[in-house]
């Protein structure tokens, strides 16, 4: 099922399915939410209503591109959730969505139980890191070229990064990559007050495993902490089962579950 949802001068297309708790699955950076059907009918088969906005710029969505920050994005969720009428919702923030899930928490607090951030990144990394996100969805590079930036950006070894040679939108990722720059670091890093679920993987470039608790030591005891085995940045195409295991169990024990 899709609707259209009304977010300011924008415009939301947001997939839905299952009934019950709302969950909210925020994608990558530059993608979908198609990305993410295995994970939605694996939560919503365990009685959760599940919605996927599709960002500004891809599907049906629509709205200005340019000169955003993530308060815009984060105010496109908010009206989301609002619009479901099922609130408050449990974010998923995927890589790059996790920045968008916290700035939501941050501002409007009242609609978020919580805030499952996935392959989130640690608080600074390598430069060439963003820049190969960047090149991943370049669609004038070879191909052969971009799949190299996608095993080198996003896949564990031994994991086939083809699949995701396709789904990338340039204007999205340039768009989505000018909001986060423009947006200071401190103004969503917290998500708030919710509690926090940092679902690591194994092999993610973006999270040495030094870091691992490095969240969990900066705020607090509402950081819960776990890793996923033989994964890589990109998380959810390679470990869906076991990601929707961990997101299924941390939620059971949120207030008001």
């Amino acid at each position: 099922m899709s609707t259209l949802v009304a977010a300011g001068d924008a415009q939301i297309e947001t997939l839905a399915e299952g009934e019950g708790p709302l969950v909210v699955i925020l994608p990558s950076r530059g993608r979908g939410a198609e990305d993410y059907d295995e994970l939605s009918s694996r939560i919503a088969a365990a009685r959760h209503r599940v919605l996927r906005p599709q960002p500004r710029g891809i599907g049906r969505s629509r709205g200005p591109m340019q000169g955003l920050t993530l308060h815009d994005l984060a105010s496109d969720i908010a009206a989301v959730i609002a619009g479901a009428s099922a609130g408050p919702a449990v974010l998923v923030g995927h890589a790059f969505g996790n920045w968008v899930a916290r700035m939501t928490a941050a501002d409007f607090p009242r609609l978020v139980r919580g805030v499952a951030i996935l392959a989130a990144a640690a608080k600074t990394y390598p430069k060439e890191l963003a820049e190969a996100v960047t090149k991943c969805a370049d669609p004038s590079l070879p191909g052969v070229e971009r799949l190299k930036y996608l095993q080198f950006a996003f896949f564990a070894p031994g994991h086939d990064a083809s699949g995701w040679l396709e789904g990338f939108y340039p204007e999205v990722n340039a768009s989505q990559r000018a909001a986060g720059v423009a947006t200071r670091q401190e103004a969503w890093w917290s998500a708030g007050s919710a509690p926090l679920l940092d679902l690591q993987a194994e092999h993610d470039a973006f999270r040495p495993r030094e870091t691992a608790y490095d969240l969990r030591k900066e705020l607090g005891e509402r950081v819960s902490v776990a890793v996923v085995p033989d994964a890589g940045h990109a998380l959810v195409p390679e470990q869906p089962e076991a990601v929707a295991a961990a997101l299924l169990a941390w939620m059971r024990n949120l207030p008001g579950d």
